[in-house]
């Protein structure tokens, strides 16, 4: 949380006063609101009365226990995270927190250090889902189809009104997918040119031979095949802008013509001599270091800087953190409204392996995913299992690598018996063991587990 963000507020639920009181010093301390109330049916009150982004809570409470206030946050104030804290820690009791839905899960004694990070874990689950849901307060920018909110998109952004109000040459730079193309059409639409036309040209699309002729027009009988005359794509911008993607895909002698035109804003139709005189706005895109191909003497270092009087660096998406989450809620509006499909919702698995994937294809491949996932779905809610099986890998290969075997083990073993709510018997016949072999490995990665499974304190089904 910086200084200038509004400070996230927090609510602790517990019947001892002196845990309240140490919990709301350590929160508060970190620059967060901290609410605190006794029990269950005050917690209640408060949630319903104030915007909470995290309830921390007991587990055993005179009354109502914490996991009816779990229950009640899930159903009511979907978008808040949970963090249960319990004296009794067991492996039953952690199963049974999960189950109803807590983000994270901490046992008494636990120090200051474990608190503020379960905490600063639950919040980021609590951004994230707030980012794909409808109710979500729209980005910071959004200008020709572009959104972000993060610092280095806002500063590729922040260059658009300048090129906007100048007639200067524009290069866009990053990789492929990033979203170049809107990045220039945003410059021209905000620009005095916006009524006059946006003309885009794929160099590398146009075969060698009719590059001069697709630019700069050509007269009937220019050439085989010029049964008419036309004007090539500068003629048809004329008063605009054309927009000449994969610039560096030009041959050296059609680089040279170019520099020609930008130098004297002037086009000569392949089969005349007469050139004619033009006004037309050149931006230039490329995903490859042109400073780089100068240096190999494959792009005209003239050209290079006559294109670059303002760059604009798109940064790929990996690089955007949460804009990621941004855009899938964007795209998943977008293609639930054009298919009649209801605007599905993501676990925080599923938006915790979309925020960290590298993204290769940057934008586009995030729509074309989100776009599948829609057409393709036939749930309302997306999982990781529901994801590309390389996203997937992805996602559990990072989540792993800073992990030892032990916590693997016991985590698996806490879904497994938190998808069959709690039954042992049918956990043992999942992970493939017995029910002796299990109950050994429970004692080994909590040995107060048989303890407190024989007080029956929680799920004594499939004991």
């Amino acid at each position: 949380m910086t200084a200038s963000a509004q400070p996230q507020t927090i609510l602790v639920v517990d019947d001892s006063a002196a845990t309240l009181e140490v919990i709301q010093r350590n929160l508060a301390s970190r620059g967060y609101v901290a609410l605190t109330a006794p029990g269950v049916a005050e917690g209640i009150r408060i949630l319903d009365t104030n915007r909470v982004d995290l309830v921390i809570t007991d587990l055993k409470m005179p009354g109502a226990s914490g996991l009816e206030l779990v229950r009640h946050v899930r159903q009511n104030h979907r978008d808040t995270g949970v963090i249960m804290i319990t004296g009794y820690a067991s492996i039953d009791s952690a199963v049974s927190a999960v189950q109803e839905g807590a983000d994270n899960y901490l046992a008494k004694p636990f120090t200051d250090e474990e608190l503020l990070g379960a905490v600063t874990e639950a919040l980021t689950k609590v951004r994230r889902r707030r980012a794909t849901h409808a109710e979500s307060p729209a980005p910071a920018i959004s200008i020709g189809g572009l959104i972000g909110d993060s610092e280095v998109f806002r500063k590729a952004l922040s260059l658009v009104p300048k090129a906007a109000s100048s007639t200067a040459t524009v290069l866009i730079t990053g990789e492929s997918g990033t979203g170049k193309e809107l990045i220039a059409r945003a410059i021209h639409y905000s620009s005095p040119r916006a009524s006059a036309p946006f003309v885009p040209v794929n160099c590398g699309g146009i075969p060698e031979g009719l590059v001069e002729s697709e630019l700069f027009g050509h007269v009937k009988g220019a050439f085989t095949g010029a049964v008419t005359s036309r004007a090539g794509f500068f003629v048809t911008a004329d008063g605009g802008t054309i927009f000449l993607d994969e610039i560096s895909e030009l041959t050296l002698p059609m680089q040279t013509k170019l520099l020609r035109v930008l130098q004297s804003n002037e086009v000569q139709m392949v089969g005349t001599s007469r050139p004619r005189t033009v006004d037309v706005r050149v931006i230039a895109a490329t995903n490859k270091d042109l400073h780089h191909m100068v240096t190999k003497g494959t792009f005209r270092e003239d050209l290079y800087f006559r294109l670059n009087v303002i760059q604009v660096l798109v940064p790929p998406l990996r690089d955007r953190g949460e804009d990621v989450l941004l855009m899938v809620r964007h795209f998943a509006r977008k293609y639930a409204a054009e298919n009649g499909r209801t605007v599905p919702t993501f676990s925080d698995r599923a938006l915790a392996a979309l925020r960290d994937y590298s993204w290769p294809g940057n934008v586009r491949e995030l729509e074309n995913i989100i776009q599948r996932l829609i057409v393709m779905g036939e749930s309302s809610h997306i999982d990781v299992a529901d994801l590309p099986s390389g996203m997937r890998y992805s996602a559990l290969h990072s989540a792993l690598l800073e992990r030892t075997l032990a916590d693997v083990e016991a985590e698996h073993i806490r879904n497994v018996l938190a998808g069959v709510r709690g039954n042992k018997t049918h956990a043992a016949k999942i992970l493939g063991i017995d029910r002796k072999t299990l109950r050994q490995k429970l004692r080994q990665h909590d040995p107060s587990h048989e303890q407190h499974s024989e007080r029956g304190e929680l799920h004594p089904t499939g004991a």
